[in-house]
């Protein structure tokens, strides 16, 4: 049962570590148990989805393109996405403002460890200090995080 609440956490975190810490009171873990698993489950995601961001960003354009395709074949209009979104407009303000710490510390909490891993790959993925901020994020938001939920809950 122990070893299923941490590893709860640990999968949890992996996908949206901003809120799994909340977990941790209810379950009974102690503050570091909590910890460790979440920052654990974070810097795992972070480094999978990191690593595999280039995979992620030409299969979306490889699959743009068959849908293109798809719709030419067919003589049916393809109606091109519009490219700069209210999202997307909100992405690069943050990229701008922020720079490479501040995207990479603290994109993917807010996000998800997954988007957030891979747009700070795109934008900042040639440089060598990226993935380190990243896991100093998540050792720092971990502790901010469970901290709170102690605070609260515990």
């Amino acid at each position: 049962m122990y070893l299923s609440k941490l590893s709860g956490l640990f999968l949890l975190s992996i996908i949206k570590f901003f809120f799994t810490p909340l977990g941790g009171p209810g379950l009974g873990l102690s503050f570091w148990e909590t910890y460790f698993s979440c920052v654990a489950g974070g810097i795992f995601g972070a480094t999978v989805f990191y690593f595999s961001a280039n995979y992620f960003m030409k299969r979306a354009k490889e699959k743009h393109r068959v849908l293109r395709e798809k719709h030419l074949n067919e003589g049916t209009p393809f109606v091109e996405k519009k490219k700069f979104t209210r999202t997307n407009k909100f992405i690069v303000k943050v990229k701008m403002r922020l720079g490479i710490f501040g995207t990479a510390m603290w994109v993917p909490l807010f996000l998800s460890v997954p988007l957030g891993s891979i747009i700070t790959a795109k934008f900042y993925g040639d440089d060598k200090r990226t993935f380190p901020i990243i896991v100093l994020g998540m050792f720092f938001n971990g502790a901010v995080m469970t901290s709170i939920s102690y605070f609260i809950f515990g």
